[in-house]
């Protein structure tokens, strides 16, 4: 019976040790580090691409193609314009971290062009919810396909010219 005790005492350290292995990450992997974005020039409409999110959605969405960056932090950058069914506009300028599944929102855009940067420029994640469902759109069809970034921001203007990722079915 003790011997029984010991084994289970011991089987529940290791497994405890090893379990904390395996959920952190590579102690010896470099620490991700964000780039520090810089302002781009405000969207012109000769430069805005529509993408397609879903067909219950009331609202256009565009990328500004000449906005499309992606650092090398493997986040992937770009404006993002909103056409409400109510006539309103809205402009972020955004990122998207791939590797994560999350996105941030770096600044907003003003009627007058300027652009002020976001109070509260959190990662948050992507979900397929009505409300952001655009993002997902944004990761899964275009930017992230296969959950990986695009390699430059050509491959990113291409899959929105063709409606989508080569890579995606």
């Amino acid at each position: 019976m003790r011997r029984l005790l010991l084994i289970s005492v011991a089987l529940c350290v290791t497994g405890t040790a090893s379990a904390g292995l395996l959920a952190d990450e590579d102690p010896d992997a470099p620490k991700w580090e964000e780039e520090t974005p810089q302002l781009p020039e405000f969207p012109k409409e000769a430069n805005l691409r529509e993408f397609y999110v879903s067909a219950t959605t009331p609202h256009r969405y565009f990328i500004d193609t000449t906005s499309l960056a992606v650092g090398k932090d493997g986040v992937v950058r770009y404006i993002l314009v909103v056409r409400t069914q109510g006539g309103v506009t809205n402009v972020t300028f955004e990122g998207m971290r791939c590797a994560t599944g999350q996105y941030k929102i770096y600044a907003t855009g003003h009627a007058d062009g300027t652009w002020a940067w976001a109070r509260r420029s959190e990662w948050r994640p992507i979900t397929n919810k009505p409300t952001y469902r655009h993002h997902a759109a944004l990761a899964h069809d275009f930017f992230c396909p296969i959950g990986t970034p695009i390699a430059t921001p050509d491959e990113g203007r291409e899959a929105l010219r063709l409606g989508k990722h080569p890579s995606v079915n």
